[in-house]
């Protein structure tokens, strides 16, 4: 069963999300929120598999919100995906570098949004095709920043910690006592890492870390 966890302003959104999730009987929308700091709040009491956050919303904007479940070490098999009318440039780039693991428009046909709920709680990153073309056409035209490798906008700033400590060549072990998490928590980290990055191995991590600048030689 996948649990999920609906954050949005909107009743009439909510109880749309919830009435196609439900068509699905391995989903369970286990709460609801309708601000950012009540998602939060309300992630951090159920623990769900997915997030479904919108974007603008009263008291705490949904990246704000993705950017603190994501910087919280109880919350590491969380994913949050971004689901929205905007499909502002800075919006993409500021989601994805909160951690969201997926940005989707709100037009996304039943049967997509219901498989990438799943898909999400494999870990999959997720976006839809014409966001996919617009964040292309960012980093081709280097609107879109900052990583030498585009591929890093998909990790948060913790990612990218236990990142730069396999570039270093830490075991699981030892980047859970420099970074303050269980053993667990860091073999989790480093999992989530190699599905989001694509990467085969550990190695390839390794040279990834050097060739981005996240090494001090």
């Amino acid at each position: 069963m996948t649990s999920v966890v609906l954050v949005d302003d909107q009743d009439l959104v909510r109880t749309g999300l919830r009435t196609l999730l439900s068509r699905d009987q391995s989903i369970r929308v286990v709460a609801e929120a309708t601000d950012g700091r009540r998602g939060v709040e309300a992630v951090r009491r159920h623990r769900p598999d997915v997030v479904l956050m919108d974007l603008r919303m009263p008291v705490m904007d949904g990246i704000e919100a993705t950017r603190m479940i994501r910087a919280d070490d109880r919350l590491a098999e969380t994913s949050v995906v971004v689901l929205t009318t905007f499909d502002d440039d800075q919006d993409i780039v500021e989601a994805i570098r909160a951690g969201a693991v997926g940005y989707l428009l709100k037009n996304t046909p039943r049967d997509e949004l219901r498989a990438a709920v799943h898909r999400a709680a494999n870990g999959e990153r997720l976006l839809s095709p014409a966001i996919t073309e617009r964040l292309m056409n960012m980093v081709a035209t280097g609107r879109a920043a900052a990583a030498p490798d585009p591929r890093l906008a998909f990790l948060s700033a913790r990612e990218l910690e236990v990142l730069a400590r396999i570039g270093h060549g830490d075991t699981n072990d030892e980047i859970a006592v420099r970074l303050h998490l269980s053993p667990a928590t860091a073999r989790t980290y480093v999992s989530r890492i190699l599905a989001k990055l694509g990467a085969r191995d550990r190695p390839e991590l390794v040279v990834l870390a050097h060739r981005s600048g996240l090494v001090e030689e």
